[in-house]
């Protein structure tokens, strides 16, 4: 996701947007931008890199400014270069325009505007946009933006300044999130309200099609024929005592982020879940009993690691609730046009809120009648406002750009929903539902003693992470934790990894297996678990080296497969690296079976020297293409 930073009042403006964008790093990005008005002129400044290079370019070349726009991102060009970075200026240096998103019609509006006899200096839809605004300016900025949006497709947000307008901002949204931060004597722009949260807690979030003016001494919005809106302000709410930005005794922010678990854990729980013999009270779903026992569908949509948190919610939802789930990735479900049954509920499931798949893939859902619920971290985000109920996991700031304790709360979430809507319908035993609460109770004390056997984890990892290729292997409702414990490798290591049902293996992938690579396999006891030695057995006569995670006292697994016959030198001679799991319920092993997989991520990425917190190319909060 791009991130933009406006100001405007009587302070510097570039120092102030270089340090909101910096509360951005942890999403990742290697473009930064920055312009100011100055003596009649639009200055700009743009570098690859991080904020310090941003720093470095303004001690050589100083931007002085009370009004300015930062912009940071990705490169969608290729290699980054400075030439692409935000914000761009129209043909006649006299407007800048800083853009998030997508212009889905930006090459039919460069070939109209090239004809008109502009020129453009780069590929990117931030210039276009530019030299749009620039047609239509004749010295009211805001009416300005209000006519190129009226010929811009696509969802976007966008800051713009002018150079013979210097007293003011113009800030607009369509479907992706912006908020105007309120000050006193001066205003703010941020595409993340947590951005500018060391300058005020005070915003208006916009809406789809609305226009911000900024000035020193107010703002105003309005909508596209500039008709006033009126709009409360949000209170942004204020950090924990903590300071997610200090990483303590931790090297990395995900490391960080694995360990903070048991206590968030017990967030998430408080309040819903306090004892194996009280309901679960799950008020965010806004739902009445009868509502529950009509629901006849669910069809949870999501994207990456919110993806795999919805197959192991679907899973125990159809186990315990007896309702029939479907799992659709957001980025395809529009362009599928599923059909909707009666009685159909939609689970989205999102860290930042603003997952422009998940939200489009939740608007269509709605569109045909499902009854939308969210599970989501961030609050007052796009997702949670257009649901009809929404279930917060309470994990704090993640930083890490793999996510890690965001993973974990939201199949603890999912599973207390599972249990819930059981519990309402009456289709489990009542005594599995007692148990599985009790375990769900215990699970900060059962991650405790996971993070307390890392030592070994990390000695497994060390006899693998040189390796370049990696199967994930798991069955049932560990199928979704092999894939998750797969991209976390391949996000961090960048390690080719895969994840699949130890059962599909044999159609096809099996054909890879070599000494060169390694095979993660999740065998932890349960329904499938003698399907799952089964398939150790036949993996190992393949030479690939095995790690499997077992449950503690287990004696089959470490030799599955193993031949005792065999040379010494040949791997089907050598017991299996073994990762050991606490005693959980098959429904709870996800849980567990999670912390040693991000914790094997982290040691193989960190024995390759990798940039664990921002992956390259990743970022945190994933916008349109």
């Amino acid at each position: 996701m791009c991130g933009i930073v406006g100001y405007i009042g009587s302070r510097q403006a570039p120092e102030i947007c270089i340090n909101g964008l910096r509360q951005l790093q942890y999403r990742g990005y290697d473009l930064i931008g920055l312009a100011t008005v100055q003596d009649g002129q639009v200055h700009v400044r743009t570098a690859t890199g991080k904020p310090e290079a941003m720093d470095q370019l303004l001690t050589s070349e100083p931007l002085t400014g009370t009004l300015g726009i930062g912009h940071s991102t990705w490169s969608d060009q290729g290699k980054a270069s400075a030439q692409d970075a935000h914000p761009h200026l129209s043909s006649n240096h006299r407007i800048a325009v800083a853009l998030s998103g997508t212009v889905e019609n930006h090459q039919e509006l460069r070939e109209n505007l090239t004809a008109a006899g502009c020129e453009f200096r780069s590929q990117s839809a931030g210039e276009v946009v530019a030299q749009l605004v620039q047609t239509h300016y004749e010295g009211d900025l805001r009416a300005a933006v209000c006519r190129a949006m009226e010929q811009m497709q696509g969802r976007f947000a966008l800051a713009a300044m002018a150079a013979d307008s210097p007293d003011e901002l113009v800030a607009a949204r369509r479907f992706l999130p912006l908020v105007v931060g309120i000050g006193q004597g001066e205003q703010y722009i941020a595409t993340d309200m947590y951005s500018i949260r060391d300058e005020t807690d005070r915003v208006y979030v916009l809406g789809d099609d609305e226009v911000a003016l900024l000035t020193a001494e107010g703002i105003e919005l309005t909508d596209l024929q500039m008709k006033p809106v009126q709009r409360e302000p949000f209170v942004i709410p204020q950090p924990a005592a903590a300071d997610p930005k200090d990483k303590g005794d931790h090297r990395h922010y995900m490391h960080k982020e694995i360990y903070e678990q048991p206590d968030v854990i017990r967030n998430c729980l408080a309040g819903r879940l306090t004892s194996p013999d009280l309901p679960i009270q799950l008020d965010g779903l806004n739902m009445t009993e009868q509502d529950i026992r009509d629901v006849r569908q669910i069809i949870f949509s999501a994207c990456g690691t919110a993806n795999h948190a919805g197959m192991v919610g679907g899973y125990l939802m159809e186990k315990l609730a007896r309702i029939s789930c479907v799992f659709e990735l957001a980025a395809e479900l529009p362009s599928r046009d599923p059909v909707v049954l009666p009685g159909s509920m939609c689970v989205g499931i999102s860290q930042s809120g603003e997952t422009n798949d998940t939200l489009m893939a939740l608007r269509d859902l709605k569109s045909k009648g499902a009854r939308v619920i969210s599970v989501l971290n961030a609050e007052d985000s796009t997702i949670a406002r257009e649901s009809d109920g929404v279930l917060y996991i309470h994990a704090g700031k993640e930083i890490g750009v793999a996510s890690t304790k965001a993973y974990t709360l939201q199949v603890l979430t999912l599973s207390m929903m599972a249990l819930h809507f059981a519990e309402v319908r009456g289709t489990a035993d009542p005594e599995l539902i007692r148990s599985l609460k009790k375990e769900l109770l215990l699970t900060p004390a059962v991650i405790q003693q996971l993070l307390s056997r890392e030592d070994e984890v990390k000695a497994v990892a060390q006899k693998h992470y040189d390796k370049p290729d990696a199967f994930f292997l798991g069955r049932g409702v560990n199928m979704a934790s092999a894939m998750e414990g797969s991209l976390k490798l391949k996000e961090t290591s960048y390690i080719h990894s895969e994840g699949y049902s130890a059962g599909e293996v044999r159609h096809g992938p099996v054909a890879l297996l070599q000494p060169s690579m390694f095979v993660v396999a999740i065998a932890a006891q349960g329904e499938v678990y003698d399907m799952m030695v089964a398939n150790l057995g036949g993996l190992k006569g393949r030479s690939a080296p095995i790690i499997a995670m077992a449950t503690d006292g287990d004696t089959q697994v470490p030799t599955a497969g193993v031949d005792p016959a065999a040379d010494a030198s040949d791997p089907t001679s050598q017991p299996n690296d073994m990762i050991w799991l606490p005693p959980t319920h098959e429904f709870v092993s996800p849980i567990a079976a999670t912390i040693p997989l991000q914790l094997l991520a982290y040691h193989m990425a960190d024995m390759k020297g990798e940039g664990i917190d921002q992956p390259r190319h990743l970022t945190k909060t994933v916008m349109p293409e």
